[in-house]
């Protein structure tokens, strides 16, 4: 059976600016098959669009699916045992298995980012781990990635650090990967200032690498958000560390480099960024240095020089969490009884936005300050309860 284009994922179809909402039943299916290793976005939507849907195409025999869709042995043998492990019956299984994700945005969630839609490579599903109020904002791109190598110099470590620091008090999220090197550093200086850290990472939530950052991911998990397009218990292959990059750039207003060689995937974040025309900043350092000889081409080849944290802070102006960082505590901590009650016993963003006729962005700084005060809870395809 094949449909037309209404089967394809959302994230492709043009209709009148909005992204087509999921069925529960639907979004479940998706993320069972995205559970298969192996399967790609493309081919994911291609079998759902070919079959009429993917809990028919969950019954299809597999030659006839290996056949129409160019799936080739190994692929074939992992769908195979996938099918296998979750029966001719298995939605209600795995809606009720510790496996199943309560947190994860997939493509046609309003939701997922527009710029992450729109990747030549979309992930499967974004799976992610605290605070589900900055999604907005990282929606409207209203954060900004410090990206570089992982072996930095003492002058690259302290510069990556005291950008992190600026720009938390400046009131922006700061995006980088959790790796060690520059992105923790940057991390780090934003908790320090009682910042908004988003990291994504190269493995499923539930892993730490490098094993010593157990710490400071728990930390960012718990100021931020953690972020992964890889699904609990996926094996970690380097490439997955070097994809995360265009989901860095996807989600950043501007990119800054502060230390890499050449060949390093920060490299790949200032190309996407140029892409993207996104602002791209580098930190100078010492030319003799072989961690730096890529961040210093990238300023011969044009990027903009950062000398001082405060020279990006002044370009950019004041972040989306600016005003709330100017508050008081006894203001950050306000109950905020108008939201809450149009949260109720659950709303979804944009369902708060037509009952409040407020914008989504700031909406966002009333609900994170509700979810740091524990008065909200992030739920699944980003809807909020009251607790």
């Amino acid at each position: 059976m094949l449909e037309d284009s209404a089967g394809a994922p959302p994230s492709r179809r043009r209709g009148a600016g909005a992204v087509a909402r999921w069925s529960r039943q639907r979004r479940a299916w998706w993320l069972l098959w995205a559970a298969c290793p192996g399967l790609g976005w493309a081919l994911l939507g291609r079998i759902e669009a070919g079959c009429g849907g993917l809990a028919a195409a969950w019954a299809a025999p597999l030659p006839a699916l290996a056949t129409l869709f160019g799936i080739g042995p190994a692929l074939s043998r992992r769908i195979d045992a996938h099918r296998r492990h979750w029966g001719p019956d298995p939605l209600p299984a795995f809606l009720a298995s510790s496996g199943f994700p309560r947190r994860v945005l997939v493509p046609g969630d309003p939701a997922l980012p527009p710029a992450v839609h729109n990747l030549a490579r979309p992930p499967l599903g974004l799976y992610w781990h605290g605070h589900g109020a900055l999604w907005p904002l990282l929606s409207r791109r209203q954060a900004v990635a410090v990206v570089g190598t992982r072996r930095a110099s003492p002058h690259g470590l302290a510069m990556a650090e005291a950008i992190g620091a600026a720009l938390a008090q400046a009131g922006w999220p700061v995006v980088s990967g959790l790796a060690e090197g520059i992105d923790a550093a940057a991390h780090q200086g934003c908790l320090d200032r009682s910042g908004r850290p988003v990291a994504v990472l190269g493995t499923p939530l539930e892993r730490v690498y490098p094993r010593h950052h157990q710490s400071l991911q728990a930390a960012v998990g718990q100021a931020g958000l953690l972020i992964s397009e890889l699904p609990a218990g996926t094996g970690v292959r380097a490439g997955h560390f070097a994809a995360r990059n265009r989901l860095q750039v996807a989600l950043a207003r501007a990119v800054v480099v502060v230390e890499c060689p050449l060949g390093s995937g920060a490299l790949h974040s200032a190309r996407l960024a140029w892409q993207e025309q996104l602002p791209l900043w580098v930190v100078p350092a010492d030319t003799s240095r072989q961690s730096a000889v890529g961040s210093n081409r990238l300023l011969a080849q044009g990027a903009t020089a950062l000398l001082d944290p405060l020279d990006l802070v002044r370009q950019l102006g004041p972040g989306p969490l600016a005003h709330r960082r100017q508050q008081g505590p006894e203001e950050q901590a306000d109950i905020d009884p108008q939201l809450l009650a149009a949260v109720g016993r659950g709303a979804t963003l944009e369902t708060l936005c037509q009952r409040l006729e407020l914008p989504a962005a700031a909406l966002a700084q009333r609900l994170l300050a509700l979810e740091l005060a524990g008065q909200v809870r992030a739920e699944s395809g980003l809807s909020w309860r009251a607790l």
